[in-house]
């Protein structure tokens, strides 16, 4: 119903939260945590690692041992921006793929009934399996909590025709089908996770992370970047 809080899984990356001169900004923390817990929403964040370590893109290790240590990562990330949440008095649940004292299991019921009452849920360590994205954490999740929307910050507009960084003309594409952004193998996002939303019709929006009260855009039905559908 439009008059209902929107469901939303909101994948992270972790480079979001990367300074300059080291892995975490507390302004970037900060600025994301004040939107998240300002903008009406259910709100559920899939982490990613790659401000700490990118297992696929680090040469001196193994990419098992590397996606391992990325897991790790994202349980990091997540227990910061847990902080930053908790100090502007939102109640978090963080739960985890991979085992520790510091979150709990991976628990879709229990994740439900936290954002019907309120709470964020931040969901670390991936699929809790090397070898797999968090853009497929994020896809699975959202479908095991009943997500109405899974949003993806990035650092580009949308989907565009080409790589906007190539220095060739591209364009915006403000709506892609499933099909089409499979066929086309668009690089914005993982095609395991899209895959995954065609099968459960999970709509999906991918944005600049950077854009001005985007989160709150976005909890308000505007769309902002490209829609996959």
């Amino acid at each position: 119903m439009a008059d209902q809080p929107l469901r939303i899984l909101f994948k992270l990356s972790g480079e979001a939260l990367k300074a300059a001169d080291g892995p975490f900004s507390p302004d970037a923390l900060q600025r994301l945590s004040e939107q998240i817990a300002t903008a009406p929403a259910e709100w559920a964040i899939v982490v990613g690692g790659g401000n700490l370590i990118r297992g696929a893109r680090s040469p001196w290790l193994d990419r098992i041992e590397g996606d391992t240590l990325g897991m790790l990562a994202t349980v990091m990330n997540a227990l910061a921006l847990c902080s930053h949440l908790e100090k502007l008095g939102k109640r978090v649940i963080v739960q985890s793929a991979v085992d520790t004292q510091l979150t709990s299991p991976i628990a879709p019921k229990e994740a439900k009934a936290a954002l019907r009452e309120g709470a964020v849920v931040l969901f670390a360590g991936g699929t809790g399996s090397p070898l797999v994205t968090t853009d497929t954490a994020a896809a699975i999740r959202a479908v095991s909590i009943g997500a109405d929307l899974l949003i993806k910050g990035s650092n580009v507009d949308g989907v565009f025709t080409g790589d906007p960084s190539s220095g060739e003309s591209v364009s915006l594409l403000p709506k892609v089908s499933y099909d089409e952004f499979l066929a086309n193998r668009y690089g914005v996002m993982d095609q395991v996770a899209i895959e995954i939303c065609r099968e459960h019709k999970l709509p999906v929006e991918v944005f600049n992370l950077a854009k001005p009260d985007a989160l709150q855009a976005i909890t308000s039905r505007q769309q902002i970047g490209t829609r996959i559908e």
